[in-house]
């Protein structure tokens, strides 16, 4: 990505979710702060990464950005010095990671400290970014508020949590609504990666008493060109869905319909459903019933711990996408494959009308007999019309991260 505008305000990246993320395969929110990580990289203004760690707050500039640039996604951090080996709550990784990052930290202060440091490095005020729903404390807020000069912006990416509490980890509802209440109270303006987050957002901010001045940027995609991947356990035709096993992705209705799909001699075999996610929270049927499938002979694979590569080269050679999940914040799994030319099906949603347009099919998770139809319509197509115009529709053009920060920083630059 390349830089798009040359200031001398500095902008600095809150990396503290990434640092948490290290050496573990991303979500979706760890690839949008990776996303502003490597935008902030490339541009041509002074730069900087905050990290709360198990000790305090770290501020690197860009050097040590690129540092943590290089580092964060292989976990080839060293060994953990004596001060992080008394982090004991912390992973292996997490603790030489922080190792790591003090070393090449241009400041470190204690929590009771950090307004001090913050008051030192940006004299002349900073843009400061937060995109990983982590670190968002008054703590934080406040000092940089102590600046002056300063200006707080939060990316919110969703607000499912809150809209969807019957679907989260025990404990996170609390957590997620504390930190918002936080958001609502103290940011100075709001990104909002969707119409639908922004309403989503105002309905809530508005309860807590506060909302923030907010702008829409739609994440981007930018995808190199990915080979497709060939795999033994994975028979041609084959359809794919992507995205952590967790209930509001509603595998449940997947697995129902390829158990009850029709084996009459008449009827076309169903095509191998390939399952690309890590296994979540909540859902211990839908993990019993994927534990299940060799021994009821299913034309199902569940593949866990990919790469983002093997994942887009997976889903380039798939003859449909399947998405029929319940809720989402943003879908970049589905913008991705129209971008990739595989058509997609995916539930009837706002947030996939706004972002995906007329592409998908869409239909209801209460309508099995339409879903089959449709990834059998799908079957039929030869190799070179995936991809082809939809309804006379020019192709899909998806939205690129250069627009999403230009925006921002028309907004805040």
């Amino acid at each position: 990505m390349a830089g798009l505008q040359q200031t001398t305000k500095p902008i600095c990246l809150d990396l503290t979710r990434l640092l948490s993320r290290t050496g573990q395969i991303l979500t979706g929110v760890d690839r949008v702060e990776w996303a502003y990580l490597e935008w902030c990289i490339s541009l041509d203004r002074p730069v900087y990464g905050l990290v709360r760690s198990a000790f305090g707050y770290l501020l690197m500039d860009r050097s040590g950005l690129e540092f943590a640039y290089a580092h964060l996604r292989v976990a080839d951090w060293g060994k953990p010095d004596v001060l992080s080996r008394f982090a004991l709550k912390l992973s292996p990784a997490r603790r030489a990671a922080e190792t790591a990052l003090r070393k090449c930290a241009v400041a470190r202060a204690t929590p009771a400290r950090l307004a001090h440091m913050l008051r030192r490095a940006f004299p002349h005020g900073v843009l400061y970014l937060n995109t990983g729903h982590s670190n968002l404390t008054r703590r934080v807020f406040g000092a940089f508020k102590s600046l002056g000069t300063a200006q707080s912006v939060v990316l919110i990416h969703d607000m499912i949590p809150l809209d969807w509490p019957e679907y989260q980890r025990a404990g996170t509802v609390d957590q997620f609504e504390k930190r918002m209440r936080i958001v609502s109270e103290q940011a100075d303006a709001l990104i909002c990666n969707s119409r639908q987050t922004l309403d989503d957002t105002t309905r809530h901010m508005e309860r807590f008493g506060r909302l923030p001045p907010a702008i829409v940027a739609h994440l981007g995609v930018d995808l190199p060109a990915f080979k497709v991947v060939a795999s033994p356990e994975i028979p041609q035709p084959y359809v794919i869905t992507i995205g952590t096993i967790e209930p509001r992705k509603n595998h449940a209705f997947l697995l129902d319909l390829w158990e009850e799909w029709p084996t009459g001699n008449d009827d076309p075999p169903p095509p191998h459903l390939v399952i690309c996610g890590n296994r979540g929270w909540r859902n211990e049927d839908v993990f019993t019933r994927l534990d299940a499938v060799k021994a009821k002979g299913l034309p199902i694979t569940e593949l866990n711990g990919l790469r983002d590569d093997q994942i887009m080269g997976l889903l380039k050679g798939a003859k449909a996408a399947l998405f029929p999940s319940l809720a989402e914040g943003f879908g970049l799994p589905q913008v991705e494959a129209l971008s990739l030319g595989v058509p997609i099906i995916c539930g009837d949603l706002a947030i996939y009308r706004e972002v995906l347009g007329d592409f998908p099919v869409y239909a209801e998770t209460s309508n099995a007999y339409v879903w089959r139809t449709e990834i059998e319509k799908m079957l039929q197509k030869d190799s070179d019309e995936i991809g082809r115009v939809v309804n006379d529709q020019a192709p899909y053009t998806a939205p690129r991260w250069d627009a999403h920060f230009n925006l921002v920083l028309k907004h805040f630059g």
